[in-house]
């Protein structure tokens, strides 16, 4: 091992990625795409290919069971991963789960986990059908693989951008991050005070968004439905601004957003200034929403003109053009990505 120390906050999860793999190349003809998507493509056949994507989630940073009910749990690791499929223009069909636990968790507690996996099971319509289970010396490590598969002329990736798309955002930002602002403040009163119960009255749909969150299944459908085939797609995991960042660099491209199109719920809106904290911040750097982004050419904008479930949130421009915020007074802001980092202090 060489003597030089490279902490891994200097690279982030993506850039840790792309210097540890940088050196492989793919070999076999039939994958289309490794790394660098929201999932990988392997041909399957002349006219679709399979979609693989894995993800972890981490007792203690992805979430704390004081307030993470197991059997959400199950559900939320599932609901991310069929997340990823979505995001390639997909549906996915089977899942592997692979869990690594401590002898603090009995027999029922697992039982309620996998009641939440298969109820996410049904909803998705996706199979189980493998994993691994074993010990854990530092409490719950769940690790799970989505298969699905797409047909190659609608498959989507982050590349494919081009100059005067429209920038697509499906259902409402930010609402999981203020869910979460609020159970950590509870969280917080609790252990200083384990008299005082939480007060979480009013708050179902934030605490939803963090707790439960919904792979947009039916955008995909709805997409199909309206003959619409998005140049490009990712799904919203680590705030809207990381995701267009994702996609301008793939793309090669650059955009323009406008403040007062970023669809934010009104509960999310409210709690936010509670807190205080700048709605569009929660939106543009909170994370956890699952929700898709995407780019379609102008000539599409009349096919999902009206419909609730997308909002055009702005347009790609040059490279050169940057990227950049519009706020209500016109202003351009440039855009940074501030989202979640894994390896952050």
């Amino acid at each position: 091992m060489s003597e030089k120390r490279t902490e891994l906050e200097q690279l982030g999860e993506f850039g840790l990625i792309d210097h540890l793999t940088e050196k492989f190349e793919n070999k076999q003809s039939s994958t289309s795409t490794g790394i660098g998507d929201d999932s990988a493509v392997i041909s399957h056949s002349k006219d679709e290919s399979m979609l693989i994507s894995t993800d972890m989630l981490i007792e203690g940073v992805h979430f704390n069971l004081m307030y993470m009910p197991l059997k959400h749990l199950g559900y939320k690791a599932i609901a991310v991963n069929v997340s990823d499929i979505c995001a390639m223009n997909g549906v996915a069909e089977q899942i592997t789960v692979s869990i690594a636990v401590s002898s603090r968790f009995p027999v029922e507690a697992l039982e309620e986990l996998y009641d939440g996996i298969r109820a996410a099971c049904d909803t998705f319509n996706v199979d189980l059908v493998g994993g691994d289970t074993t010990s854990s010396l530092s409490g719950l490590m769940i690790s799970v693989t989505a298969v699905g598969r797409a047909k190659n002329d609608v498959i989507t990736y982050r590349s494919g951008a081009k100059e005067h798309d429209l920038l697509v955002a499906t259902g409402d930002l930010g609402g999981a991050y203020v869910g979460l602002q609020l159970l950590e403040r509870e969280k917080q009163v609790f252990e200083a005070n384990a008299a005082i119960q939480p007060d979480l009255d009013g708050h179902d749909y934030i605490l939803q968004r963090q707790l439960k969150p919904e792979a947009r299944i039916d955008v995909i459908k709805f997409l199909k439905e309206l003959d619409v085939v998005p140049t490009s797609m990712i799904d919203i995991s680590d705030g809207l601004a990381s995701e267009i960042f994702h996609i301008c660099k793939s793309s090669d491209v650059g955009c323009k957003i406008y403040d007062e199109k970023i669809p934010i719920d009104t509960e999310t809106s409210m709690t936010a200034i509670d807190f205080n904290l700048n709605p569009i911040t929660c939106a543009l750097n909170g994370g956890e929403d699952y929700e898709l982004l995407f780019t379609i050419s102008q000539d599409d904008f009349e096919k999902i003109k009206g419909n609730p479930h997308m909002t055009v949130i702005g347009h790609i421009t040059d490279k050169a053009a940057g990227k950049y915020l519009i706020d209500k007074q016109g202003a351009a802001i440039e855009l940074q990505a501030q989202g979640w980092n894994h390896f952050e202090e």
